[in-house]
Parts: structure tokens; sequence; C-alpha cells
């Protein structure tokens, strides 16, 4: 893997002459600003966290409550229903004068009327949400309830609704009665079954409903209202994480180019104009101004996932794997002709420009450099048995320059592979759409960072891809290309 030089902020060291103190400024520079946007990070994640968790209302409403409030007390209405009355007789705030207690007791009803006000809201919505009549219903003949339904739902839930706001109105996922789960498991197996093996079926099913089964459904039922999805971290760990084989045909999927449309021929161009728009859409997604989905204009749908579609890597286990999420990373890791690199995309803080990264990628393209011993294959491990990548990880990159190298792409934001051969579409002849997909999908079985959340793939013409990880996520090829 290509090495990067190595640099340290300050160094001391001791002479006849006295102490000697040297630093370098430009690194310190960078260190002051890398925790300067860190912690401007996690203030306006602190402010759209705050803004999602009382929507549909605005941070400006609390104002308007509070001088509503207080222009009704001094006109002598008295909207609390003796609330105010109340906590002025009973507050221990003595040291204020009448006027300022008064103003303090209306200021504190009106901040409790406002969180009031957002509650009722939420649950009214998460009441609303479990409604699912809609959903059996044809599209003109839509019943009374229906109609009732979704108007008040519209009024409710408010307009320009930001990432997360209806997380906390999502109804919990109901647990289904122990007979009904398994009258749709024997209904569902039934056609793959013999007679014979559907009649023991059966007896086991009567014999777990009667027994075992009781016993699980409680814990279930317990479970669903501690987390508001009790399917979720199982089917993950379970389906996802816990499984064995290779990724690369196994779970991991791939996304196409638009196949009509073709901007650029030049790779590094091509590259450069996607990673910086993927991390506008990154930046986006911190901001939360990303739409939520929403069926029908009416119920949103889960938004968590959002969060770990960069920054994020499957590390892998002996017995199960499991998901690393960094709050953020400002670097991506490039593939290209069997070497690495790393490619840093911010520079004080502000995202180079795709001018800026064409000229970097173009650089990357130009390097007449030989892979190292080992490098040019090095994905592969990714590609192959999640065990025995595991057990190569721990023995050859648990420290010294292969930790260091491999915490560079396991870190990165996503992972870009330039690869040097070309694919299209051709109507003519369809086994080049079949190489185009094949190339997404396995990439010769080491071109692609298998474990990261995704790969970003630039073909010598120009054509893009998307070689995706499985575990976190599962649609939103559509959302990048």
């Amino acid at each position: 893997m290509a090495e990067a030089h190595q640099a340290v902020a300050f160094s001391f060291a001791i002479t006849h002459d006295g102490l000697e103190v040297d630093f370098d400024h430009e690194i310190l520079v960078d260190i002051w600003h890398s925790g300067i946007r860190s912690w401007y990070k996690r203030a306006w994640a602190t402010w759209h966290d705050m803004r999602a968790v009382i929507f549909p209302l605005k941070p400006y409403t609390l104002i308007l409550y509070i001088l509503g409030i207080l222009l009704m007390r001094f006109l002598g209405w008295d909207a609390s229903w003796g609330m105010i009355d109340t906590m002025e007789q009973h507050l221990p705030l003595e040291y204020l004068s009448p006027p300022t207690f008064v103003c303090f007791s209306c200021i504190l009803y009106a901040v409790f009327a406002w969180v009031a006000s957002v509650l009722f809201v939420r649950l009214s919505l998460r009441l609303l949400f479990k409604y699912h009549g809609w959903m059996y219903e044809a599209h003109r003949k839509v019943s009374l309830a229906t109609r009732i339904w979704s108007a008040i739902v519209y009024v409710l839930k408010g307009k320009n609704p930001r990432l997360c706001s209806y997380q906390g109105s999502l109804p919990r996922l109901p647990v289904p009665k122990l007979r009904d789960t398994l009258t749709r498991f024997l209904r569902s197996v039934r056609p793959l079954t013999s007679d014979e093996r559907w009649n023991k079926l059966r007896a086991h099913a009567a014999e777990f409903e009667n027994g075992i089964g009781k016993k699980l459904q409680r814990y279930l039922w317990l479970k669903s209202w501690w987390a508001s999805n009790y399917v979720s971290d199982w089917w993950e760990e379970f389906v996802y994480l816990r499984g064995r084989s290779p990724l690369m045909v196994n779970s991991n999927f791939y996304g196409l180019d638009c196949l009509f449309v073709h901007p650029t021929k030049i790779q590094a161009a091509r590259a450069a104009n996607h990673v910086h728009a993927m991390f506008r859409f990154r930046r986006s997604i911190s901001q939360q101004q990303v739409q939520p989905t929403i069926v029908q204009n009416l119920v949103p749908l889960c938004s968590w996932q959002f969060e770990r579609m960069f920054n994020t890597t499957r590390l892998p286990g002996l017995e199960t794997d499991h998901l690393r999420h960094l709050r953020d990373s400002m670097h991506i890791a490039v593939y290209h002709k069997g070497r690495f690199f790393k490619l840093p995309c911010y520079k004080r803080n502000k995202l180079l420009s795709p001018v800026d990264l064409e000229a970097l990628f173009t650089r990357i393209i130009e390097d007449k450099s030989e892979p190292m011993k080992g490098e040019e294959h090095l994905a592969a491990l990714t590609a192959g048995e999640r065990s025995v990548w595991a057990r190569a990880r721990q023995m050859y990159f648990y420290k010294g320059l292969n930790k260091a190298s491999l915490d560079v792409i396991e870190k990165a934001a996503f992972f870009v592979a330039l690869d040097d051969e070309e694919h299209d579409y051709d109507p003519a002849d369809s086994t080049k759409l079949d190489a185009y997909a094949l190339s997404m999908l396995a990439g010769d079985g080491y071109k692609r960072w298998f474990d990261k959340s995704f790969t970003y793939i630039v073909l010598k013409n120009g054509r893009v891809g998307l070689n995706i990880e499985h575990s976190w996520y599962t649609m939103f090829c559509r959302l990048l290309l």
C-alpha cells in the first residue's frame, strides 16, 4: 500500500544551549481547523435534532407562545385557567419584583404549554399512523373513514419536513399473536412440503404454541415496548452480519449508470463531479435537509438507515461481523491499477471543488508507480469467507503499517475504484450490458472493497456504478446515481 509521509506537529529536544522546540505551523493550523469542524458539526447536529424533535412546530413558535401568554395576561385574560396564579403562589421567588415575577410565571407556563403542544401533535400522529385501512382500498374507491383520517393527518403532519422529523411519531412495530404467526408459517410452507412433512410441521407448531412459544412470545412483547422496532437489530445480525459466506455475490448488490446519458468520457472529471456531489449529499443528510420518504404524501417511512450511508464499514469477525460508523471522515480511499491511495477531500474545513478533485484524480491516474507486494489483490480478502478474512485481519493487520493502512480504508467516507477497463450499453449486443453489470458486482474479485458501505466505480470511459454492502441499507442507489 502506498505509504504517506509521516509528520508531527511539534517536537522538542534538550541540548547544551537549552530546550529547543520545533513545530510545524501548517500542521498545527490543520489540527485547529479539524477541532473547530468537529465542534461545529456537533453544534449543528444538536440544533437539527432539536428541530426534528419539535416538528411540525417551529422553534420560533416558542417565542410566539411566550408573547401571546404575556399579552393576554396584561390584557386581563387568563389563558392558563388559573395555573399562572397557582405558580405565583407556590414558586419560592419572593426576591423578585411583582412585575418580574408575573413575567417569569407567564414564560414558564408558555414553555409548558408549548412542550405539551409538541407532545400532543406527535402522539396524535403516532396514533393516526397506526391506521392501515388506506392500504387495502382501491385508488378511486376510498371510504369515508380513510378520507377523514387523511384530512386530519394532512393538517397535523406539517409542511417541509426534515429527514428525521417523523422519527418520534412513527408507531411501534406491533407484535402479532403467536397463533397468527404459526398460521402464516404453515400456510407459507404448505406448497413446498409433502403431506408427511406437513403433518410433522403441524404437530411441531402445536407443541411450540402450547410450550416454549408462550414464554418467547412474552419476551418478544417485552422487547417491543423497550424498542420501537423489535425486529431490526435481530434482522441485521442474524440475516446479514452472522452470515459466513462471501459478500461478493451472496449479499452485496450493484447499481448501474444511467444508460442513455453519458455526460463525459473523461474518467477523472466524472469521478470528481460525483465525489463532490456525494459529499454535498452527505452534508444534506447530516443537516437533515433530505426529504423523508412519504407514502401517498401522508405516511412517512423510517429514515434511520440514512445515517450509516457514509463513514461506515463492515468489520469481519470469527462468528459475527459488526458495523463501524464514524461521526465524520474527511477523506476517501481510491483504488487504481493495484494501488491504494488516501485522497483528502477537504482543505481548511472546506470541501474541495470539482476542479481540484479532478486534478487529484488525474494525478492518481497518471501515476506510474508499481503496486507494493501483496497490494494489488488485497481487497480479495473482503470477497472471501468472512471467518477467513477475520483470521487474516487478526493475524496480519493488528499493528504497524498494515493496521495504519487498513484504517485509512475503513475510516474513509467511502471507497472509489478507478477501473482501467471500459463497459457500455449497446442495444444490439446484450452481452455488453451483462459484462458491465458483472464488473459492478464482482470487479474481478479484488477491485472492490466489499466491506465498505458502498464502492463508487468509475470506468475508463467515464461510465459509473456502485457496489453496495447490504447489511446497513437496501435501496438507495437512486439517491446517488
